[in-house]
């Protein structure tokens, strides 16, 4: 798998170092930027293929950035920032990003973020569409015949079980929020819309996951919204 072209904008300058240096040693190709206007503007000249995005920067907040460049290009951003809390998730997510990693961050989870979103982009063709087919440990989900299945047994889903299941696999290792889940769903965000997920997030856990209790394809961030994990 070859590895993608990193932009990565922070303006603390250790941090970065850190960063840059974990790419380096792991054979990554980087960019760097030290602003949101440098971070806008190397993403529009060297088209990057993932964006590691502080969102406290000097000259204007990170969410800007992730508003001004999704107007133009779907490059996977994942967020690293010391704002934890979960109204900063959402509106980052909300914007456009596709992941949020809260600092202090563990380099070893920074590199499994990153395999995570390579791994998307090597399932998509060029041109941007997906296989027809997605695959991800017994999970399969044949798109085309609109049928999904766990191991050799056909999952049998209600229609929107079957549409929110494809929702988190189109987007696997993606933080889906609420907001964006329910929008995608029913074309509207209202708080007994979320109510409804939760009861069709549930019900689908159930014929989807072994152990719903802890489960292995989708996670739940609590307060923000979920996420379909890659399995091996």
């Amino acid at each position: 798998m070859n590895k993608p072209m990193i932009l990565v904008v922070e303006d603390d300058a250790p941090i970065r170092n850190l960063i840059t240096t974990t790419l380096r040693a792991h054979d990554y190709r980087y960019l760097t930027a030290a602003n949101g206007e440098g971070a806008i503007l190397e993403a529009s000249s060297h088209n990057p293929e993932i964006m590691l995005l502080d969102l406290g920067l000097p000259d204007m907040d990170g969410v800007e950035v992730i508003r001004r460049v999704r107007t133009w290009s779907d490059l996977p951003i994942i967020v690293i920032s010391a704002r934890s809390e979960d109204a900063d998730k959402i509106e980052a997510l909300d914007a456009g990003a596709d992941d949020y990693l809260t600092k202090p961050f563990s380099v070893e989870e920074l590199l499994a973020r990153l395999r995570v979103t390579q791994r998307r982009l090597a399932a998509q063709r060029p041109g941007g569409t997906v296989e027809a087919v997605f695959t991800n440990g017994r999970l399969r989900v044949d798109y085309a015949a609109g049928c999904a299945f766990l191991g050799e047994q056909e999952l049998h889903l209600t229609p929107s079980e079957y549409k929110l299941l494809c929702l988190l696999s189109r987007n696997v290792g993606k933080v889906l929020t609420h907001t964006y889940i329910t929008q995608q769903l029913w074309g509207r965000s209202w708080d007994n819309d979320v109510a409804s997920l939760r009861v069709f997030m549930a019900t689908l856990r159930k014929k989807l996951e072994q152990e719903p209790g802890s489960p292995q394809y989708i996670q739940t961030h609590i307060g923000i919204g979920y996420r379909m994990l890659r399995v091996e």
